[in-house]
């Protein structure tokens, strides 16, 4: 179980939590179960694919700095929380530790982005930077709005984009339930969404509804931690059955949404 972490459970959620991912494990399927071919090539090309790119050292080199930053800030939850710590005072090391996506996750990230080569990118919740990385570094020319609650968090995020040196992200620092209505109220269309924020079902929900609003034929939209609560499964299943959605992939830790009308409406549990 590489790149897999349990760290924000403890106890009897953890053992539940393990058992549930044993499960995805026995049930999840690969390429041979994919019958869409679109989705059989995107499965191995993108999914699958475990090529190096060379933004993925310099990354990796903000997160180990984080990792080892004994530094305190005030956190400002706007979301879910902690299920390791419920103290409004932590550790950078440990907040990029429990709560900051594991290398593998995000440089899925960066190959979706990579692949789907979407104009702009609307990532809601920033914590410290490293996914808004992951997710702006195939493409200097695309923007990515990236939407952190907490002030304090926002600060060293903004601080990890400076030391990387990329210019195509912007930070906002604002409540979600303020932020979306007026940003969607500016926007055409979106091509690419990474839920990351609140880990609630009715929240998870409402963002999700809204944003559906703008979607077109390519867009897609990625979920984070779909299991990670019975709340979020259940946004998950509410998600898969909204009609505008074709085809789905649960990969477990992630979501991946699809409204291209050519796909099937199809929803697939597979291997990662």
């Amino acid at each position: 179980m590489k790149s897999i972490k349990f760290d924000y459970f403890c106890g009897v959620s953890k053992l539940i939590f393990l058992i549930k991912y044993l499960s995805y494990r026995f049930k999840s399927r690969n390429e041979h179960g994919i019958h869409s071919p679109y989705l059989y090539r995107f499965y191995l090309d993108v999914i699958k694919d475990e090529s190096p790119f060379y933004v993925y050292e310099d990354i990796e080199s903000i997160r180990a700095k984080l990792l080892m930053t004994d530094m305190q800030i005030s956190i400002e939850d706007h979301g879910a929380g902690s299920k390791v710590n419920k103290s409004n005072k932590r550790k950078i090391k440990d907040i990029a530790k429990n709560t900051v996506k594991a290398p593998k996750y995000g440089q899925l990230l960066f190959r979706l982005v990579n692949h789907l080569k979407p104009s702009s990118v609307l990532e809601l919740g920033t914590s410290l930077g490293v996914s808004t990385l992951y997710l702006a570094g195939s493409n200097k020319k695309m923007e990515v709005t990236t939407v952190e609650g907490c002030p304090n968090t926002a600060k060293v995020a903004q601080v990890n984009f400076d030391k990387i040196g990329f210019k195509n992200i912007k930070l906002v620092n604002d409540n979600f339930d303020h932020f979306l209505p007026n940003y969607l109220s500016k926007v055409n269309q979106l091509d690419f969404v990474f839920f990351d924020g609140n880990h609630q079902k009715e929240a998870t929900l409402n963002y999700f509804n809204w944003c559906v609003e703008k979607t077109h034929n390519e867009t897609v939209f990625v979920f984070d931690d779909i299991h990670w609560s019975k709340g979020m499964v259940a946004a998950w299943e509410e998600i898969k059955k909204h009609p505008k959605v074709t085809s789905t992939i649960d990969i477990f830790f992630m979501g991946i949404v699809f409204f291209n009308t050519d796909l099937s409406k199809e929803d697939f549990l597979l291997k990662y």
